[in-house]
C-alpha cells in the first residue's frame, strides 16, 4: 500500500507491545521498520526499464525475510537508541513494525512474493486498494490517541477496526466475484480465469476482468455491503495478447522477448495489445476507469530491434471528465 499506511501499520504494531515509558521510541522504530520493506522500490536501472517492476515487492516482502530485516534495522538504529533501549527491545520493536508489511501489500492487487524463496508466485488477495483512506484513518487515529494518552487500549481498538475493515474487503471480494461469474454466464461465456479488485480508495466499486476464449471482458460492479444491492456498469472487451496472432516474430532468446516474459509474469499474463497504439502491450488489470480497457500502463516494444529493451510507460488520466465518470459510478449519480 502507500507509504503512509505502511508506516502507520508498523507504528501500530510496535505500539501494541510497547511499555508506557517507551511509547514514543517504539513508535519511531515501528514507523521506520514499517517503511523499510519498500526500500526495494529503489532497485532500478537506467538501462533496464523493467528491473523495478521485477524487484518491487520481491524478497523484502517475504515472510521469511522478516527476521533478517528486523536484524538489519536493529543494527542501523542501535546507535540512535542504545542509550535508551536494550538491543532486545530495539530488535523486538523492529520485528513488530516489519511483521505485517508484506502481508498488507499482498492484500492489494499488485502482487507480492510473500513466500519467496520457496515460491516465486505473486500473491494478491485483491481485498483492498493500494490507497484506502478509511483503513489509513483507523490506523492514524489509533496512533495519535495512543501517543497522547500512552494507553495501548486505543491502538488495540484501532487494529481491531482496521482488521474488521479488511474483513469487509474480503466479504465484498467474495460477493463481487460471484456477481462477475454470474455476468459471464448470462453472456454465455465461460470465465477461464477471473479477477475482481476494488477501485481506488473504496470497497464499493470494483473492477472485474475475465477471460473467455481469446478475449478479456472488463466491467465495473458496485456493491453496497449494507443492502447487498449491486449495479453492473457493462464495459469493454479486448483481444488477449498472442505473439503468433499479432505476427510479432520476436526471437525467443532476445532481450525483447525476455522483457515481454517479465511483464507477463508481473501482470499474471493479463496482457493485450492497445488498439490505439501499435505494439503497446498493456496490463489489462488496471485502467483509469473500472469498466474500460484503456491502459494505465504497459510496455512499448519494437519487434524490429529485438536486442533492445521494452519501454515502460504510465498513462494516467487525471482529467475532469474521467474523474467525474468515476465518481458517478461510485456514488451512482445520474448522468442525465
Amino acid at each position: 500500500m502507500d507509504l503512509l499506511t505502511q508506516g502507520l501499520l508498523g507504528t501500530s504494531m510496535a505500539l501494541a507491545i510497547a511499555k508506557p515509558d517507551e511509547i514514543k521510541k517504539a513508535a519511531i522504530i515501528g514507523l521506520l521498520a514499517g517503511l523499510a520493506a519498500d526500500v526495494d522500490f529503489f532497485i532500478r536501472s537506467s538501462t533496464d526499464p523493467l528491473l523495478n517492476l521485477e524487484f518491487h515487492r520481491h524478497f523484502t516482502h517475504s515472510v521469511f525475510f522478516i527476521p533478517i530485516a528486523a536484524l538489519i534495522i536493529s543494527i542501523v538504529l542501535w546507535p540512535l537508541f542504545a542509550k535508551h533501549l536494550s538491543w532486545k527491545k530495539i530488535f523486538t520493536y523492529s520485528f513488530a513494525g516489519y511483521l505485517l508489511s508484506g502481508l498488507l501489500d499482498a492484500c492489494t492487487s499488485y502482487g507480492t512474493r510473500l513466500l519467496w524463496p520457496l515460491s516465486e508466485d505473486k500473491i494478491s488477495f485483491n481485498i483492498i486498494s493500494i490507497i484506502d483512506p478509511v483503513f489509513t484513518l483507523f490506523l492514524l487515529l489509533g496512533v495519535l490517541i495512543t501517543l497522547k494518552t500512552k494507553q495501548r487500549l486505543y491502538i488495540y481498538l484501532s487494529l481491531i477496526m482496521s482488521s474488521s475493515y479488511m474483513m469487509l474487503g474480503w466479504f465484498q471480494h467474495q460477493q463481487v466475484e460471484q456477481l462477475s461469474r454470474q455476468l459471464a454466464e448470462q453472456r454465455g461465456h465461460q470465465a477461464e480465469k477471473l479477477i475482481v479488485k476494488p477501485t481506488l480508495g473504496n470497497l464499493f466499486l470494483w473492477r472485474s476482468i475475465y477471460l473467455d476464449q481469446d478475449k478479456y471482458y472488463v466491467d465495473a460492479i458496485r456493491l453496497n455491503p449494507l443492502t447487498e444491492q449491486s449495479t453492473i456498469f457493462k464495459g469493454q472487451s479486448i483481444q488477449k495478447f498472442d505473439p503468433g496472432a499479432h505476427s510479432l516474430n520476436i526471437p525467443a532468446d532476445s532481450v525483447l522477448q525476455h522483457d515481454i516474459n517479465r511483464f507477463s509474469s508481473f501482470t499474471r499474463n493479463y496482457l493485450a495489445i492497445d488498439p490505439l497504439q501499435k505494439n503497446f502491450i498493456i496490463d489489462v488489470r488496471y485502467s483509469n476507469l473500472p469498466n474500460t480497457t484503456a491502459a494505465l500502463w504497459g510496455i512499448q516494444i519494437d519487434p524490429e530491434t529485438p536486442d533492445h529493451h521494452a519501454y515502460y510507460q504510465i498513462k494516467r488520466d487525471s482529467s475532469n471528465a474521467t474523474r467525474e465518470t468515476f465518481l458517478n459510478m461510485l456514488f451512482e449519480r445520474s448522468t442525465q
